[in-house]
C-alpha cells in the first residue's frame, strides 16, 4: 500500500490540529488511568472494554493523521486532458490552470482541488475528492470516542463500584480531571455529530459545502443516487467494511473526468 503524504504550511492550521490532538491525548491518557485500569484491576469491568476503548482511540488518531496528510485532490500544473473530456474542464481565474468542473481554488492552500468540499483548519487540509472519505471517518470515530468517554465518565460516579486502592494523585485530582474530560466529550460529540450530519446530507444529495453556499442545484450534476452508491463513490470501494478502515489507498469507482490517484 503506497500512501502519499501531503502537508499544508499554515501556522493557524498547525495550532488547530494541535488542539484536536491535545484533546485526543488527554482523554486517551487520563480515562484509562482514572477509570479503566483501576476498575479492571479490581475486577469491576472486563478486559474487552479496555481493548475497545483503545481500538476506538487508535482509529480516531489514524483517521486524523490520514485526513490531515492525504492529498485532497490537488491538480497538477500541466494536466493531460483527453480531447473527449475537454467540455468537462474549465479555466481557473485565480491560478490560470485548467481544472475539471466542480473543482475549486483554495485561497488558503493556493491551488485547485478536485471536487473541493471546504478547507478545514482542524485538520489543516482541504477536504476534497481524494480525502473526503477520511474526513468522514474522522467525524465518525471522533463521535464514537467522545460518546465512549462520556459513558465512562458517567459510570465512574453513578454505576461502577467504589475503588479501594486509590493513589494520592487520583484521590486529589480525579474529580477535576474527569470533569474536564466530560466537558471535552460533550463539545466534541456535539460538534462532530453536527458536522457528520451535514457531510452525510451533502454526500447523499451530491452537493459539496461550497456548492451549497453558492446555491448550486444538484440537478446540474445528475439525479440523486442511492446511499450505498453515494458512499461507495466517496470511499472508493463497494466493500462496506473498507469504508471504516483509514489505512488503505483509494481508487475512484468512476474514473471518467477524474485523475486516478493513490491517497
Amino acid at each position: 500500500m503506497k500512501l502519499r503524504l501531503h502537508f499544508v504550511v499554515d501556522p493557524m492550521g498547525w495550532l488547530c490540529i494541535s488542539v484536536v490532538f491535545g484533546i485526543w491525548l488527554y482523554n486517551t491518557f487520563f480515562v484509562p488511568k482514572l477509570v479503566l485500569f483501576p476498575h479492571y484491576n479490581e475486577g469491576h469491568i472486563p478486559w474487552a472494554i479496555v481493548v475497545c476503548y483503545y481500538i476506538a482511540s487508535g482509529l480516531c488518531l489514524a483517521a486524523l493523521f490520514r485526513a490531515s496528510t492525504a492529498d485532497p485532490g490537488r491538480l497538477p500544473a500541466d494536466p493531460h486532458i483527453p480531447h473527449a473530456e475537454r467540455e468537462h474542464w474549465e479555466l481557473c481565474n485565480k491560478c490560470n490552470l485548467m481544472r475539471p468542473k466542480r473543482s475549486h481554488h483554495c485561497s488558503r492552500c493556493g491551488h485547485c482541488v478536485r471536487r473541493m468540499d471546504h478547507h478545514c483548519p482542524w485538520i489543516n487540509n482541504c477536504v476534497g475528492e481524494d480525502n473526503h472519505w477520511l474526513f468522514l471517518q474522522l467525524c465518525f470515530y471522533a463521535q464514537v470516542l467522545s460518546l465512549f468517554t462520556l459513558v465512562l465518565d458517567f459510570c465512574q460516579y453513578y454505576y461502577f463500584q467504589p475503588l479501594t486502592g486509590l493513589d494520592q494523585f487520583t484521590t486529589r485530582h480525579e474529580l477535576a480531571l474527569l470533569r474536564i474530560s466530560a466537558l471535552m466529550g460533550v463539545v466534541m460529540f456535539g460538534g462532530m455529530s453536527s458536522l457528520f450530519y451535514t457531510q452525510m446530507t451533502g454526500i447523499l444529495s451530491d452537493m459539496t459545502t461550497i456548492e451549497k453556499m453558492a446555491h448550486f442545484s444538484n440537478e446540474t450534476y445528475g439525479a440523486k443516487r442511492s446511499w450505498q452508491w453515494a458512499l461507495a463513490e466517496v470511499c472508493g470501494t463497494r466493500w462496506k467494511l473498507l469504508w471504516l478502515i483509514p489505512l488503505r489507498s483509494r481508487q475512484p469507482l468512476n474514473a471518467s473526468h477524474q485523475f486516478r490517484s493513490h491517497v
